[in-house]
């Protein structure tokens, strides 16, 4: 009985130290800030906040904020868009989310999504300049992320030393991303770091397109450490494969961890 307990106490450590918890990952007032940039021609950039904790429904969640611009005179890509994802307290699935996207020089496409896991069920609106353009019931099987809150989840798993299947919502339709979380420790560099930053590195597949054809094979290289932050991400849109690199932060007590 006793090398039975001993061996259930190693498991459950195993597990729990895999991955930082959400008490970890999610502090207020992390500001993330990334630039994008394809064969060294800088694109835009990302934003990524998380602005405070509140209640959804009854519900502890975290509010997450994601804003997305590219530079002015960039030929064929113009994109203004925010998104906002109501995340739950375990940071593994979302509650509501909104997005604001520009579509053309006067157009604005607001889209609001309402998961109901009472009933396993998601309710959409989409309205254009604020007048409603379609509105309908989403049936799930699962519980769900948008976007935004599946950079959250990724975070808090770079341990875990196995796949996951994602349930994701895109544009209204449910697909899977798969990450491989596979704890392979490396170093990376990046131009607002003088050092080289200890990191472990993973990768996926979206099954689904998203903006300006987001989609397939994805790499990406966290922190190593408790905050788990993205440092450097690569992923293929339309125009082949993008580089997305950390450029500035605010994070109470955060300093990137040395590698080799």
């Amino acid at each position: 009985m006793k090398k039975i307990i001993t061996t259930l106490l190693i498991a459950l450590f195993a597990i729990s130290s895999s991955y930082a918890g959400p008490k970890e990952i999610m502090k207020k007032g992390e500001y993330l800030k990334y630039e994008v940039s394809f064969l060294g021609v800088s694109l835009g950039t990302i934003e990524m906040s998380i602005e405070d904790e509140s209640e959804y429904n009854d519900k502890k969640v975290y509010n997450v904020k994601a804003d997305i611009a590219t530079y002015d005179g960039i030929p064929f890509v113009d994109l203004k868009a925010t998104f906002k994802s109501w995340l739950d307290e375990s940071i593994n699935h979302s509650h509501k989310f909104t997005s604001n996207m520009k579509k053309g020089d006067e157009k604005w496409e607001y889209m609001q999504l309402l998961m109901d896991y009472d009933e396993m069920e998601i309710h959409q609106k989409v309205w254009e300049n604020k007048e409603l353009q379609k509105e309908d019931t989403i049936d799930i099987e699962k519980k769900i992320n948008d976007g935004s809150s599946l950079f959250y989840l990724a975070r808090q798993y770079t341990g875990l030393k196995r796949s996951i299947m994602v349930p994701t919502i895109i544009n209204g339709q449910i697909f899977d991303t798969k990450l491989n979380f596979r704890n392979e420790i490396e170093s990376v560099e990046i131009d607002a770091v003088e050092y080289p930053i200890r990191t472990k590195y993973f990768d996926g597949q979206a099954d689904w397109e998203g903006l300006y054809g987001l989609s397939g094979r994805f790499e990406g290289w966290f922190s190593d450490d408790d905050a788990s932050i993205p440092v450097v991400a690569k992923m293929n849109i339309y125009v082949g494969k993008v580089h997305i690199e950390l450029i500035e932060w605010t994070r109470e007590g955060w300093t990137p961890p040395k590698g080799d």
